[in-house]
């Protein structure tokens, strides 16, 4: 079988694979990756043991960096549907380095969940014998099971250049993958005694940050393509109308955390205000999500008028450091209020807000698999023509 007729790809020796054209950032990539793989194998010798987490805070580091990958690639999805599934012209350049983005970085987030489920083999069997409808998080994971593989087949078309089969496999794909990811939000929506996350925030906040995250990748994707190099006019063009449509998302998400935060604190309900209270006295919110999140990416689209492409770029990698801390804090503040079996005024004292800080070997995973994105990501910039712009017939 001949896979170049299946998936056109740059026929290249090993030795030209392997030849980075940025060796820091070939090393940055090696050594996160070859943490990712001690950490795999830390926890295969000692179980998940060696994980901080507790019974009083079961979802840990692995857990944000599951929903930081699998956020990038839905909105990466989003980025590439502009251009190959609606047909603006403009975006048309950006379909299938983003799309490749999308494949990679949910592989990188499977990679990450893998080692957090117990048993990840079991898992996948008994997701098809006995599934789950009344689970979220079934649905969640069957839907981004069906939403890779319309990923990988949308992207061969595109590499063939047959817009008509990736238009429609990449609108199921967008579909999917937006159901899949509003499933992640109702996760924490659905979660009926955890009432700072109870509501339908989480579903719709899913989707307006993926998009924002989509963009900050795109911007950060291009910048790596063309350092030191001037943008071509039709690149500017579409990163012009992609900081446009950022600095409305960004005010959209400024709006939206305003209200949740205000909505929390309004009436004092015991473990939904306090805990927004403990939310709003910390650093990793004002400096994490705030700041690097939301407010200087805004700043610089705002008074550029979205026109400093290139200043986007720094912009966009702080912008992603507050995408980081906007997922770990989502699991993180789930959990600080501890869950209570009694009457806390008659048989035991008021608990404190629960404690957690990752494990070395939790931190090896997670961030090692941002390593392991860049790998993968590298080897498909490598084997594939990325640069050639398709449009519908």
């Amino acid at each position: 079988m001949n896979l170049n007729k299946i998936i056109p790809y740059k026929k290249m020796s090993l030795k030209e694979l392997l030849t980075p054209d940025n060796k820091l950032m070939a090393l940055i990539a090696v050594v996160l990756t070859a943490l990712f793989f001690i950490g795999v194998i830390n926890v295969l010798v000692h179980g998940h043991e060696i994980y901080n987490v507790t019974k009083d805070h079961p979802w840990g580091l692995l857990i944000a960096m599951y929903i930081f990958f699998v956020v990038s690639s839905t909105g990466l999805c989003i980025v590439g549907s502009f251009g190959d599934v609606f047909d603006f012209k403009v975006f048309a350049p950006s379909s299938k380095r983003a799309i490749l983005g999308s494949i990679v970085t949910i592989l990188s987030g499977f990679a990450v969940i893998a080692f957090e489920i117990g048993h990840p083999v079991r898992m996948m069997i008994y997701n098809v014998l006995t599934p789950g409808l009344t689970s979220a998080i079934w649905w969640m994971g069957t839907l981004y099971g069906l939403y890779l593989t319309f990923m990988i087949i949308e992207f061969i078309f595109l590499m063939r250049e047959d817009m008509k089969n990736a238009k429609i496999f990449g609108l199921i794909g967008l579909l999917v993958g937006l159901a899949a990811h509003s499933n992640l939000g109702a996760v924490f929506g659905f979660l009926n005694t955890r009432l700072v996350s109870n509501g339908v925030f989480y579903p719709t906040y899913f989707i307006l940050t993926a998009f924002i995250t989509g963009i900050y990748l795109t911007f950060l994707m291009y910048g790596y393509y063309y350092r030191g190099k001037s943008f071509p006019e039709n690149i500017n063009n579409m990163l012009v109308n992609f900081a446009k449509i950022q600095g409305l998302l960004i005010a959209i998400l400024i709006f939206f955390e305003a209200w949740k935060m205000l909505t929390g604190y309004y009436g004092g309900v015991p473990g939904r205000a306090d805990v927004i209270t403990h939310i709003l006295s910390g650093n990793t919110f004002w400096l994490g999500e705030f700041m690097c999140g939301m407010f200087i990416p805004f700043i610089v689209i705002l008074f550029s008028k979205g026109k400093a492409t290139k200043l986007m770029v720094p912009a966009s990698l702080i912008g992603m450091v507050g995408i980081f801390f906007m997922r770990y804090d989502l699991v993180h503040d789930t959990q600080l209020m501890p869950m209570q079996n009694f009457m806390t005024r008659v048989y035991q004292e008021m608990p404190g807000f629960v404690e957690y800080f990752p494990s070395n070997t939790e931190m090896m995973i997670g961030f090692g698999a941002i390593g392991l994105c860049l790998v993968l990501y590298y080897l498909g910039t490598k084997l594939f023509d990325l640069t050639s712009t398709c449009h519908a017939d």
